[in-house]
């Protein structure tokens, strides 16, 4: 199903997710898939349909900081970067808290996290409030920016939420923080001289 990114195409979303089906939806990196992230059979669905090893753990979009806090720990320079860069192309690998989350994503004591800055992802999340937000791409594939393109190539999830092409498209910068420290997993749009401003 493809439906546009207007409230009643949220709603749809919104409804399917929380029944344990999986979404594409525009992020203001690239598109995404995502799911429920405490219901494990649809996380294995996430898996599926990208043909990625479930040893590489999936990061989860929240719609808040507050809503992040209830799954994972932030120490103080984790507080400083969401505060500064989310929502925005920025995300944290934190300790988890959540015991559900661990087990149905099968993480080992940290989670990436993130609160998208793309409006319809944002009022995705705003129904969902925790979603998975993996690449909406095959492993080992580029990432999409245009939901056409993810039409042609993806296949298994249940609904589209069709944003068009996403402009300026540039995939989030990881980061861990350890202690007062920072070190960067994979460049993206936030540089490092812009995180050395909040140490």
């Amino acid at each position: 199903m493809i439906v546009p990114c207007n409230h009643d195409g949220i709603i749809i979303a919104s409804d399917i997710v929380k029944k344990g089906g999986t979404v594409v939806f525009p992020t203001d990196t690239v598109y995404g898939i995502g799911c429920d992230p405490f219901n494990s059979k649809a996380v294995r669905t996430i898996y599926r349909i990208k043909g990625r090893e479930e040893s590489k753990h999936l990061p989860v979009l929240g719609f808040s900081i507050s809503e992040v806090s209830k799954i994972a720990i932030f120490d103080e320079l984790s507080k400083r970067f969401a505060a500064k860069f989310w929502p925005g192309p920025l995300t944290l690998i934190l300790g988890i808290k959540e015991e559900k989350i661990a087990k149905s994503l099968g993480l080992d004591g940290k989670i990436a996290v993130r609160v998208p800055s793309h409006p319809c992802a944002l009022k995705l999340l705003k129904e969902c409030k925790l979603l998975v937000g993996t690449s909406a791409n095959i492993a080992g594939h580029p990432s999409s920016a245009d939901s056409h393109e993810i039409i042609k190539e993806l296949e298994g999830y249940d609904i589209l939420l069709d944003g068009g092409k996403i402009l300026n498209s540039v995939e989030s910068t990881i980061i861990e923080v350890v202690g007062s420290k920072f070190r960067i997993i994979r460049e993206g749009k936030v540089s490092e001289k812009e995180l050395l401003t909040l140490v």
